[in-house]
């Protein structure tokens, strides 16, 4: 039995798209979208660990459904990011990395307006949802760039 000489990804593809230089300016700004991207979507699935007492005494939650404020959110994350990668493949990283920003940010402002425990948990899981499109794609973008 032989081994293959070449990898799943040979010269073909990376020689299917032409190199483009980028100014250095362009490569900060792509740094800096994209470290930020990331960072808050990490940021935000062990920040709420802080307020979980204060969210529970507030909204008048049990232990267990409080718990699943931060369960949403990882287990939406989690699931869907190698969802998140194989769709930036197919339609592109810029567009999933925006839409995943989008959908993050949008989530997060309704986390901050929910009125109950219910609201409070699918708004994290939307969050949940949009840190799995925008990691890898930023991820993705940075090696690119």
């Amino acid at each position: 039995m032989s081994l293959p000489t070449r990898g799943p990804c040979d010269g073909r593809i990376a020689q299917s798209v032409p190199a483009s230089p980028s100014a250095p300016a362009a490569s900060g700004w792509v740094l800096a979208a994209t470290v930020l991207g990331s960072g808050m979507a990490f940021l935000d699935g062990s920040v709420v660990n802080v307020a979980l007492p204060v969210l529970q005494k507030s909204l008048d939650a049990s232990v267990s459904t409080a718990q699943w404020v931060i369960e949403a959110y990882a287990l939406f994350f989690s699931s869907l990011v190698l969802l998140g990668g194989s769709l930036a493949d197919r339609i592109g990283r810029r567009r999933v990395f925006v839409a995943g920003v989008l959908v993050f940010a949008v989530s997060s402002a309704a986390c901050g307006i929910a009125r109950n425990i219910g609201g409070l948990i699918a708004a994290r899981a939307a969050q949940g949802i949009g840190a799995g499109l925008l990691v890898p794609t930023s991820l993705a973008i940075l090696g690119a760039a």
